[in-house]
């Protein structure tokens, strides 16, 4: 398959995967509350229950469906999370209690492992020189749905109810396993990959560079998962009032989302020009500062223009980690390389609520900001410190995308080299020849003397 289809079809599926998530994720407490019958006391512990089980039983499973996305095939791997996911979201509509709920999340981190084998399928296609934009397209993806999803959750739950958006959740999921199965194919492997096994997370862990991307990534995403509990409560105070605070908050929330959308692709072509090593660290810089500098402003509009600058910066750090993943490992180890990833950053995504929480508990909330601005800065510095040579590789000694004319150029190679040897076994063979009629010329003179004599 061309790349580039493959490419336009897994973004379509990453946009439905992303936006049927969160139509879903920001109104589970309402759901708790109002559809299954939560009691204020019980609300905030099954809210925390039902959140962290998920990335818990994902942050396990996510290594083992990455080997067997090397080991069984991507593809399959593709169609085993999206139905399995779209079960549990036609369950989530089913159920009465909140611990049938409970239940449910706990078969959601079983069947989690979507975006690893998005990405790494995707990758298995894509050019090494096309690497970068192919991931930033990604990652856009992924935000656009981030952003789809809650605007459209917000309506379908205000009009018909939590219930219908879990099927509608559903029917994507769905959508995305029917596009996998009849117009995706399993990537074929190269020929220097068949009959090698797949490699072992030991072995993967231990290669230079591979390590320090997985505490990058995982802090990182413990930083995102840090502030958005404590948005929505933040934006009340610089506003002073809580009336429509879910629909402000809402909007602001999504800037950054709308900023991050536009630049990923921007730091996806820069990174293949400049190095996703460079472009990594620019970003964790540039967002760090920014997020600190949001501890500053005490209105809403300086709060909110500088959070869609934080999605600028922000937008930079993941696509050039996966790129960098991608040029770190051979076709046949990207699975468990995208699940290891994926893992790191679901743990960072469990433990940044607590944090958040325990910060906001003790001191002011514009303090978190703060500290979040300085943890990415501080992931700079320690890629910087530990990132080692195989990280700082320049793109542009990938081999190029060989374009049409170089395949006609390679025929036309290839035929004048059958030529000149064809020319030499005439020339050697003409030779030989000669030899044989010259050898033969010799000995004429030795047979007339020969018989004289007799």
């Amino acid at each position: 398959m061309n790349w580039k289809v493959v490419l336009a079809l897994m973004t379509c599926n990453v946009v439905l995967m992303s936006a049927s998530y969160t139509m879903l994720i920001p109104f589970l407490p309402l759901y708790l509350k109002n559809d299954l019958g939560a009691s204020p006391e019980s609300l905030n512990i099954w809210t925390g229950a039902i959140f962290a089980i998920s990335f818990a039983v994902c942050a396990v499973m996510a290594p083992i469906w990455g080997k067997m996305a090397d080991s069984k095939g991507k593809k399959l791997m593709l169609i085993r999370s999206s139905s399995l996911i779209a079960l549990t979201y036609f369950l989530g509509a089913l159920v009465q209690t909140p611990f049938q709920l409970f239940l449910v999340r706990i078969l959601q981190g079983f069947a989690a492992g979507l975006w690893p084998a998005s990405l790494a399928l995707t990758s298995a296609y894509t050019p090494a020189n096309k690497v970068g934009i192919s991931m930033g397209v990604m990652q856009s993806a992924n935000i656009c749905g981030g952003i789809l999803g809650p605007l459209f959750g917000g309506v379908l739950a205000e009009s018909f109810g939590i219930r219908t958006s879990f099927f509608i959740s559903a029917g994507a999921l769905c959508a995305i396993t029917l596009v996998t199965i009849f117009f995706i194919k399993e990537p074929p492997k190269a020929q220097d990959q068949k009959g090698k096994a797949v490699v072992s997370y030991g072995e993967l862990l231990k290669r230079n560079g591979i390590m320090i991307l997985l505490i990058a990534t995982g802090l990182t995403n413990m930083v995102i998962l840090l502030l958005q509990p404590i948005l929505t409560l933040y934006i009340g105070e610089l506003r002073g009032t809580d009336e429509n605070l879910i629909l402000i908050s809402g909007l602001v929330f999504s800037l950054s989302g709308f900023a991050g959308a536009i630049a990923a692709p921007i730091w996806g072509r820069k990174g293949q020009a400049i190095g996703f090593y460079r472009t990594m660290v620019t970003a964790l810089i540039a967002a760090g500062i920014l997020i600190a500098a949001q501890y500053i402003p005490n209105t809403l509009v300086p709060f909110a223009i500088l959070q869609f600058c934080v999605g600028l910066g922000f937008s930079g750090i993941f696509p050039s980690a996966n790129a960098m993943i991608i040029n770190l490992t051979s076709p046949l180890e990207r699975g468990s390389a995208f699940g290891m990833l994926f893992s790191s950053q679901q743990i960072g995504g469990a433990i940044g609520p607590l944090i958040g929480g325990l910060i906001a508990t003790y001191v002011n909330l514009a303090s978190v900001f703060f500290v979040s601005g300085c943890t990415l800065v501080f992931i700079a510095i320690l890629v910087i410190l530990k990132a080692p040579a195989s990280l700082k590789i320049n793109p542009q000694l990938a081999a190029k995308e060989p374009p049409s004319h170089d395949a006609i150029s390679a025929i036309k190679e290839e035929a004048a080299k059958e030529i000149a040897k064809e020319m030499a076994a005439q020339a050697k063979a003409q030779a030989q020849a000669q030899k044989l009629q010259q050898d033969a010329h010799d000995k004429e003179p030795v047979l007339s003397s020969n018989a004289s004599n007799k």
